[in-house]
């Protein structure tokens, strides 16, 4: 058991902090509201759950409070939507801490009881939800859900941020979460990072903007097919063109952080893509005049 430590979030919801990464699981605006805000609004789980079946794929699960709004909201919408849903966390103390520390509070008791069994079991299985929590490198478990063949409606992708845990937003890895997506689904992420966004490129995903919470930048909604998407604008697409966009590699998918962080370095040490301080600085000025951003 880990013993962290639940910390008040303002929506009145809770999260703990990871000594490991040196950040907070949720931002301090609430652990739920960004659930809602930063997951299921963009991912349209309200309309998604009034089909018979709703696949999910949540990547870092976490405390759970993904997981945990998605089914409340599923079926708030349609009490009858049968949920499948795949989990990956490193660690299932981290799971386990959340639950036995009442941090799911917030979500019924309906729900909260069948993540108490996920979590404690690391899978469970009733007439309208099956689910499985997978345990370990998410690089390696990841490929346990390709191997079941699994199709997302929704990707909820919620690592910590790249400079720390970058071994989660590299092409190779993105590149199999998008193996895992329907030809349909959504993916949706917190991140507006240009290296991340580049990634999902290369695996072939249209991208859109959502909406910032608790910060300034946007998060990021990728598809398969650009319709329900924010298209990013003139300013977003030209920081995909510039230093900061060079991708996170891990072609053996085995790297620690400090690998993968050098090998980007070096490779932008070299490059001669413009920087992302004069990007900044040029649209600064344009903006400043008047003219729009997209």
């Amino acid at each position: 058991m880990t013993s962290l430590e639940p910390q008040l979030t303002a929506d009145g919801s809770y999260t703990f902090f990871s000594k490991e990464f040196q950040e907070h699981f949720h931002s301090q605006v609430g652990a739920k509201r960004e659930a809602e805000e930063k997951f299921l609004i963009p991912c349209r789980i309200a309309a998604l759950a009034q089909q018979p079946q709703l696949r999910l794929l949540d990547v870092c699960y976490g405390l759970g409070h993904n997981s945990a709004a998605a089914l409340m909201e599923i079926w708030r919408v349609n009490p009858r939507c049968q949920v499948v849903l795949y989990a990956l966390e490193r660690d299932q103390a981290i799971a386990l801490d959340s639950i036995h520390q009442n941090v799911l509070a917030a979500y019924p008791e309906t729900v909260v009881s069948l993540l108490w069994e996920l979590s404690e079991n690391l899978q469970v299985e009733t007439g309208r939800f099956k689910a499985q929590l997978l345990t370990g490198d998410a690089r390696q478990s990841i490929q346990r859900v390709i191997e079941a063949n699994f199709q997302a409606d929704a990707i909820f992708l919620d690592p910590f941020s790249p400079p720390k845990c970058p071994q989660l937003w590299t092409v190779e890895f993105l590149g199999l979460v998008a193996q895992c997506l329907a030809p349909e689904g959504y993916l949706a992420t917190y991140s507006c990072a240009a290296a991340v966004r580049v990634a999902l490129q290369e695996a072939g995903l249209y991208l859109g903007a959502t909406p910032g919470v608790g910060r300034k930048s946007p998060g990021t909604l990728a598809r398969f097919i650009p319709e329900n998407l924010t298209l990013l604008s003139q300013q977003e697409q030209e920081h995909l063109l510039t230093n900061a966009a060079i991708a996170y590699r891990d072609p053996t998918l085995q790297d620690d952080a400090a690998t993968i962080l050098q090998r980007r370095r070096d490779e932008q040490k070299f490059s001669q893509r413009e920087s992302t301080s004069h990007w900044k600085k040029r649209w600064l000025a344009l903006n400043s005049t008047g003219r729009e951003s997209g």
